[in-house]
């Protein structure tokens, strides 16, 4: 009688788990320099999965998503633009509706040049915040970020746990 027990407490736990990764959240792990300093290489993120389902990603919000030229892959980048921004990156800034952002939280300047570029609907643009070893909309190999390629919203970090905290979005992206 107590290894039926144990054994459907195992299976609830199982299901409930199950049903959490596929609906609620699920980890990520970081690859890569791109999102320096913000989050590094090794670095375990948690991602809700279920606020885009509600609303749009918002500027400045850190998301996952599927890499649209291998499926498979999952990116990790930050929202600059959305639908209706006019994103535009010169004289080492990027722009959104002809304003400067105000980016403290990146590790260097955008030396390239890119746009500008109106943000359609259902698509967002994303930038890593280390822009010169990254990977994101500026790349044809990514492009703007269809809707429906979005896991979800990356909001804390849990791992290692010197590192552990929110992702807030940055004041000059709000």
């Amino acid at each position: 009688m107590l290894a039926l027990r144990y054994a459907l407490l195992v299976l609830a736990a199982s299901a409930v788990a199950a049903l959490v990764i596929t609906f609620v959240a699920q980890s990520y792990l970081v690859q890569g320099a791109s999102m320096l300093p913000t989050l590094r290489e090794g670095e375990r993120v948690l991602v809700d999965k279920l606020t885009y389902k509600l609303r749009e990603p918002a500027r400045g919000e850190v998301v996952v998503f599927r890499y649209p030229a291998d499926m498979r892959r999952k990116f990790i980048k930050r929202v600059i633009g959305v639908p209706g921004d006019v994103v535009e990156v010169r004289d080492w800034l990027v722009y959104v509706n002809g304003e400067p952002l105000h980016e403290e939280y990146i590790l260097g300047p955008t030396y390239d040049e890119f746009g500008p570029v109106e943000v359609p609907e259902d698509t967002v643009f994303v930038l890593g915040d280390n822009r010169n070893h990254s990977e994101d909309s500026r790349h044809a190999s990514v492009g703007l970020v269809h809707r429906s390629l979005l896991i979800g919203r990356a909001v804390l970090t849990y791992w290692p746990p010197a590192q552990i905290g929110l992702l807030a979005v940055p004041p000059g992206l709000r």
